[in-house]
C-alpha cells in the first residue's frame, strides 16, 4: 500500500471548548516502530474518553457531570495537569480517537510482512507486559498516545486483531471502548445465569453493549433509558425497560424485578448511584465504569457494611478481552449499533451530537 507523506487528521490543540478540535490535511503521517504496524483508518467510534479528555473533565478540580455549556466549551475550573483518565498530563497537539477499524498498510521491525493488507480492529488498551494493572505503564489509545481521528494511525502489532466478519469498519468502530468496557463491567460483578441485572445508560455504547453481554450470559436484564429508547434495547434483549427520569427510581427498579437485584451496572452515577445500591439484594454486586451524571454522589456506608456488598470500579480491561469480544462477532452473537456517521472533517460536530445523548449505540467518522 502506498503511504503518503501527509494525511488528513483532527488535532486536539488543548483542553476546551470543540474550537479546539484543529482538521487539517498536512499532518505527518506516523511511521511504525519495532512491533508496530501503521494502519489505515477506515472509521473510528466517539467515546466518552474523547469528550473527557478535551474538557479536562478527569481534573480532581471538576465537581459537575458533563453539562452542554462544559462539554461545547470546557471547564474553567479543570487543573490540566491532570487532564487524562489516569491524572496525567496531556501532550499536545494529539490526535484522539480509540475506537479503530481498518486494513494494515505498513509494518514495523519485527512484524512479519505477511499482515499487509490484513483487516484489522484495534484493541485500545495497550497494556504493561506483567502487571498490566500497572496504570503508569499501561496507556490507552488516543489518549496517552496518538489515535485513530485521521487516515493512518500506528499501534503495537499484537493490539491490531485480524477480524473475518461481512460488518462494514463504521459497524466495526462501534465496538473497541464500548464493548470492552461493557465486558470488563459485567465481569467484575461475577454474573450467573439466571441472576438480574440493572444498567443505567442503556441506549448509550456501553450500556447497550452490556445489555447484550448480560443476555448472553443467561441474566435477566433490566435497562434504565428513556422510554423511546424501550423497543430497541427489547432487541437487544432487555427484559424491561425503566424511565430514567422515574421520580421515585429505587421502587420502580424493585417493581420490575419483583424484589431487590442481584448486580447493579452503573455508567451514569450521579442520583442514580444511592437508589442502585439500595436496591441490592444481600450480598448484591455494583460495578461501575463511568459517571457521566456527575462524579461526587451522597453515601450511605451502612449499605455497603450490613448487606455484604461488593462495589468495583472497571476502567483498564484485562488481556485477551478484545480477542474474545472478536470472536464473538466473527459469530454474528454480536450486534453493532451503528447510531450515525461523519465525515472526518466534521469530527466537532460528531461530539456535539454524540453529547446531546439522543442516540442509541456509537457514533463513528469515516476516513
Amino acid at each position: 500500500m502506498n503511504v503518503p507523506e501527509t494525511m488528513r487528521a483532527v488535532v486536539l490543540t488543548g483542553h476546551g471548548g470543540l474550537d479546539k478540535l484543529e482538521y487539517r490535511e498536512d499532518w505527518p503521517t506516523p511511521r511504525p516502530g519495532n512491533g508496530e504496524v501503521l494502519v489505515r483508518v477506515g472509521a473510528c467510534g466517539l467515546n466518552n474518553t474523547d469528550i473527557n479528555t478535551r474538557t479536562a473533565w478527569y481534573s480532581k478540580s471538576v465537581t459537575e457531570g458533563i453539562t452542554d455549556a462544559a462539554g461545547k466549551g470546557g471547564f474553567d475550573t479543570a487543573d490540566t495537569a491532570q487532564g487524562s483518565w489516569g491524572s496525567a498530563s496531556v501532550t499536545f497537539p494529539h490526535i484522539q480517537g480509540a475506537d479503530v477499524a481498518g486494513v494494515i498498510a505498513t509494518v514495523g521491525a519485527g512484524v512479519d510482512e505477511s499482515r499487509l493488507g490484513e483487516r484489522v480492529i484495534l484493541d485500545p488498551w495497550i497494556l504493561a507486559r506483567g502487571d498490566w494493572l500497572d496504570a503508569s505503564r499501561s496507556m490507552y489509545f488516543g489518549s496517552e498516545c496518538d489515535g485513530g481521528y485521521a487516515d493512518y494511525t500506528r499501534i503495537r502489532s499484537e493490539n491490531a486483531i485480524r477480524i473475518d466478519t461481512a460488518q462494514n469498519d463504521a459497524e466495526l468502530a462501534t465496538y473497541p471502548c464500548a464493548y470492552t468496557t461493557a465486558e470488563n463491567l459485567t465481569a467484575k460483578t461475577g454474573l450467573r445465569p439466571g441472576e438480574t441485572v440493572v444498567i443505567t445508560g442503556a441506549s448509550g455504547g456501553v450500556g447497550s453493549a452490556a445489555v447484550q453481554l448480560c443476555r448472553l450470559r443467561g441474566a435477566r436484564v433490566i435497562a434504565i433509558a428513556s422510554p423511546a429508547k424501550a423497543e430497541l434495547l427489547g432487541q437487544l434483549g432487555a427484559d424491561r425497560v425503566i424511565d430514567r427520569n422515574e421520580a421515585d427510581l429505587e421502587l420502580a427498579i424493585r417493581e420490575a424485578a419483583g424484589g431487590a437485584i442481584d448486580v447493579a451496572l452503573d455508567v451514569v452515577g450521579g442520583d442514580m448511584f444511592m437508589p442502585l445500591v439500595n436496591a441490592l439484594r444481600q450480598g448484591g454486586r455494583y460495578s461501575s465504569s463511568g459517571s457521566i451524571a456527575g462524579p461526587l454522589v451522597e453515601f450511605d456506608l451502612r449499605q455497603l457494611v450490613y448487606k455484604d456488598l461488593q462495589l468495583t470500579g472497571a476502567t483498564i480491561v484485562p488481556p485477551g478481552t478484545m480477542r474474545r469480544l472478536v470472536s464473538l462477532i466473527e459469530q454474528d452473537l454480536l450486534k453493532p449499533l451503528l447510531a450515525q456517521s461523519f465525515a472526518l472533517r466534521d469530527l466537532a460536530w460528531a461530539q456535539e451530537t454524540f453529547m446531546l445523548k439522543r442516540h442509541i449505540g456509537n457514533i463513528v467518522v469515516e476516513t
